[in-house]
């Protein structure tokens, strides 16, 4: 039934989904703010020109020093409906990175937590975006999914327990070693070609080279034109491999548990 009922109402979400991107690009572009579509989101602009069919969520990338402005510029900006979510503007969120909601809507996913009160309506995540370590690439990847399984694990609902109490402790002690480890490389090594998403941000590593991402260019999305990677298709392997095959049709499926598109 839930199967059904999405199904039925993605197109729906996926264009309240391009309504926040719009209302983002327009706040980005009116104060000069560099942002590109990220993710699941660019493939989508490339393989279908527009939402990968069966996707429930629009993913961007922004320069780290570029957030703070966006978030001042945004709360000033973006019409009413929408709301700019961060641990400064939501203290009950867990994610460390801004996403902006749509108040008129609801998304439940896995690992919402419906005893803290932080707003959980369609979104559109901005994914903060730091320069790495001159280090090898095999080193970054360890120490990004080291420290992002660790963030994981501390960010479920604990309950109190000796082994939750455990757990807390080592990957507590663990998460703080990665990011020692990663900060101190930085200081020793300084900054190498890679980029990528901020060690919180990014599970599996993945990074691209500075010339694959700037100077931006331009893309088709659901029939606007977005700012994209300097090299889309480089951008893409990075993250994809092959992104030009399908996956199987059973792993063609959204995020979301269930979600309305408009609580009307």
């Amino acid at each position: 039934m839930l199967a059904s009922y999405r199904r039925r109402h993605l197109r729906a979400m996926q264009l309240r989904e391009l309504d926040i991107l719009l209302a983002i690009d327009k706040v980005c572009r009116t104060n000069a703010i560099p942002y590109w579509l990220d993710s699941g989101t660019l493939l989508g602009a490339v393989r279908h020109g527009g939402f990968i069919p069966w996707d429930d969520d629009v993913d961007i990338c922004m320069r780290l020093d570029d957030v703070p402005r966006f978030v001042e510029a945004a709360a000033r900006e973006l019409p009413e409906d929408f709301f700019v979510q961060s641990p400064d503007t939501d203290p009950s969120v867990r994610t460390p990175y801004v996403k902006v909601r749509d108040r008129r809507s609801l998304i439940v996913e896995p690992g919402d937590d419906f005893a803290l009160p932080y707003a959980k309506g369609l979104y559109v995540d901005i994914f903060p975006v730091v320069d790495y370590p001159r280090i090898p690439a095999k080193a970054i990847r360890r120490l990004a999914r080291g420290y992002g399984r660790a963030g994981s694990i501390l960010g479920h609902q604990h309950y109190y327990s000796l082994r939750s109490a455990a757990e807390l402790f080592y990957f507590g002690a663990k998460r703080a070693l990665f990011k020692a480890v990663w900060q101190l490389a930085l200081a020793l090594r300084g900054t190498g070609p890679f980029e990528g998403t901020i060690i919180a941000c990014s599970g599996n590593g993945n990074m691209h080279r500075h010339e694959s991402v700037r100077p931006l260019s331009e893309i088709t999305f659901e029939g606007h034109t977005f700012p994209a990677p300097a090299d889309p298709d480089a951008y893409l392997h990075d993250l994809f491999g092959d992104y030009s095959q399908l996956p199987p049709e059973d792993a063609r499926q959204g995020h979301a548990f269930f979600f309305l598109e408009d609580l009307g």
